[in-house]
């Protein structure tokens, strides 16, 4: 699975270096190394929506109050499957 967080400077002013620690902590606490593969990517084109995130190419839009939450829903319950 791939998991990509804007760093652009737009995403980066509004938490994504936030975003990408807890993305990081919680896919080593889970143990999904081997399953998810992390990655920052510049500038996705959503700058006005929130911090851009994508999940094997589906969009999301997150703050970074709510990265753990995104994680549980959209990433872990993904690789459960």
């Amino acid at each position: 699975m791939k998991v990509a967080v804007c760093i652009g400077s737009a995403c980066h002013l509004n938490g994504s270096r936030y975003v990408v620690e807890q993305l990081q902590r919680l896919i080593e606490e889970k143990k999904l190394d081997d399953v998810v593969e992390l990655e920052g990517r510049f500038c996705m084109g959503q700058c006005s929506r929130g911090i851009c995130v994508t999940v094997d190419g589906d969009r999301f839009s997150i703050q970074p109050e709510n990265a753990e939450d995104f994680f549980l829903t959209e990433i872990e319950s993904r690789v459960k499957k």
